[in-house]
């Protein structure tokens, strides 16, 4: 609807003169409207949340090969559950949910990767505090147990954490809560009670249809997370952020894994340029013997 505005508090529309105090009793209407669809549409989203070390930082290895020195790294959350939240906070912009509540493990810096959840406009957080390093299976144990109390319609989170690679928990919550599941998703349309997401497979795309609540795992081409403003970032340190003990959840974070050596990537030789094809055969056939 176009509106040209005219002297005297007038508005035009389509031609006729409309009075401005009628326009905004129609647009505390719409407002009111609005309102009361979201207050109908309960809808929660619980986005899970790992804070990792930065992507442009270079990992290091301790020195007696235990484990990554993550000490003075740069840390910040994980790029696939970043992309979660993003497609969390647009889902409630379209008003297919009402709610998005972001969920992290461990200690006190986790804060940081709430905080630009918050920013990024999720509306409240959850930090289960712990200092232990937690394997997948505790992780979605303790996701577990979150869920059962907030009983969210959708859970999110990355497909898998740029640190450890594992690509688990998203499958262990889903098993544990006895919940339908969708991995790698690229595209989410919702209706209704119901849930259509397509994912990435070997060779192309797999849509699935599913009944809420759901737990999905996000890839890279979901969406383009934004970029977050200095507004929102001051907006997002009033917003709540409840602490748990992760000791008050009952669950034993002992592992079942143990890591027994830590190394780089071994380097690959240099490689050399051959002037033509005959060259290419004659190495990969008489010096690699892979042909």
């Amino acid at each position: 609807m176009r509106l040209a505005q005219y002297p005297h508090g007038a508005f035009s529309h389509e031609g006729q003169m409309v009075d401005k105090p009628l326009l905004e009793k129609a647009k505390g209407f719409w407002l009111i409207a609005f309102s009361k669809y979201m207050k109908e549409s309960p809808m929660k989203a619980l986005v899970c949340v790992k804070q990792v070390v930065d992507h442009n930082v270079r990992i290091r290895i301790k020195q007696d090969h235990s484990d990554v020195d993550i000490s003075d790294s740069k840390l910040s959350i994980n790029p696939f559950d970043e992309i979660a939240v993003e497609e969390a906070v647009r889902l409630k912009e379209r008003g297919l949910i009402s709610e998005v509540v972001v969920v992290s493990i461990g200690n006190t810096g986790v804060g940081d990767v709430l905080r630009t959840a918050l920013a990024a406009g999720a509306d409240r957080a959850i930090h289960i505090l712990t200092k232990n390093s937690l394997t997948p299976l505790i992780v979605a144990k303790t996701i577990t147990a979150i869920t059962r109390n907030e009983k969210p319609d959708i859970i999110l989170l990355g497909k898998q954490a740029i640190d450890d690679d594992c690509n688990q928990v998203g499958q262990m919550l889903a098993a544990l809560l006895d919940l339908p599941q969708a991995t790698n998703v690229s595209e989410i349309t919702i209706s209704d009670n119901s849930l259509t997401a397509v994912r990435e497979v070997d060779g192309g795309l797999e849509t699935l249809n599913l009944s809420l609540p759901a737990v999905l795992t996000t890839d890279l081409r979901l969406n383009t997370p934004r970029n977050i403003s200095l507004p929102n970032v001051i907006k997002a340190k009033k917003k709540p952020v409840k602490e748990i003990d992760f000791d008050s959840l009952g669950i034993n974070p002992s592992s079942r894994l143990t890591i027994i050596k830590v190394d780089e990537p071994a380097r690959r030789k240099a490689g050399i340029i051959v002037p033509d094809i005959n060259t290419l055969l004659d190495k990969l056939k008489n010096e690699e013997k892979v042909i």
